[in-house]
Formats: C-alpha cells, sequence, structure tokens
C-alpha cells in the first residue's frame, strides 16, 4: 500500500524559506506569485493491507517523527 504524507506550515507560522522563495521567484522575473508557503511531502510504503491499521500508523509516525504538531499541519493521503 502506498501513501502521501503532506507537512506544511501551520496559518499564522512565519515561513522565511517561502519567503525567499518568492523573493527569489521575483528576481528571476516570474510574474503574478502573490506568495509562497513551502513544505513537504512524503511517500512512504507500507505492508499493511488494511486501510485503517495504515492509516493509524501513519499518524503516529506524523506525531512523533514527521510533523512538529505544535507549528505544522499534515495531511495522509492512502493512495
Amino acid at each position: 500500500m502506498k501513501a502521501r504524507v503532506t507537512v506544511t506550515l501551520k496559518t499564522g507560522v512565519l515561513d522565511p524559506q517561502g519567503k525567499a522563495i518568492e523573493g527569489a521567484l521575483r528576481s528571476l522575473g516570474v510574474d503574478g506569485v502573490a506568495s509562497v508557503r513551502q513544505g513537504k511531502i512524503f511517500e512512504i510504503e507500507l505492508d499493511a493491507v488494511d486501510r485503517n491499521k495504515a492509516d493509524q500508523a501513519l499518524n503516529a509516525a506524523c506525531e512523533k517523527l514527521l510533523a512538529n504538531t505544535v507549528v505544522e499541519n499534515y495531511r495522509i493521503e492512502i493512495l
């Protein structure tokens, strides 16, 4: 079973890397960029067959390692 975990900063948390990317895009002449927020994507393969068990394992992985839940949100997609 394959899954995708997307981790992004919560709304209101400053994103200096996103601001740097935004500035670089403007300096490269990319027009129309209002703002940039950066994040992380994890592609994970699981041995699990049961979607509920896979979801539980992925939630545990996010809470323990993949996301800093104080400042980040995460979204799990089982593909």
